[in-house]
């Protein structure tokens, strides 16, 4: 299995309603020092209704502003029809949102 298709793998067990960063995304995938190679990875997603990139946010629960399917518009949108709960406009409550495998 390749890198992306580690990273790939990991961010598929994020459930509706939570997201990761790009850290945890790395280093749930297996070497915490991936941080860039998963946005990388989710800006190739090859499955975009699969692998669910909209739930992977910067450390400090910022969107992307390079998010690959629409821009931080939409992938806001997208965690707020999953549930997902912000402190402003585009930072996500980590706190309360965070996944914890």
């Amino acid at each position: 299995m390749n890198t992306f298709q580690k990273i790939y793998e990991q961010v598929k067990k994020i459930p509706k309603g939570k997201v990761a960063t790009y850290g945890q995304s790395a280093l749930m995938a297996g070497n915490p020092r991936w941080s860039q190679i998963v946005g990388y990875a989710l800006h190739s997603n090859p499955e975009p209704g699969v692998i669910p990139c909209h739930r992977v946010v910067t450390k400090d629960g910022k969107l992307s502003k390079a998010f690959a399917f629409g821009g931080e518009n939409v992938q806001r949108d997208m965690l707020i029809s999953e549930g997902v709960i912000f402190l402003n406009e585009n930072t996500v409550d980590l706190e309360n949102c965070r996944y914890n495998p």
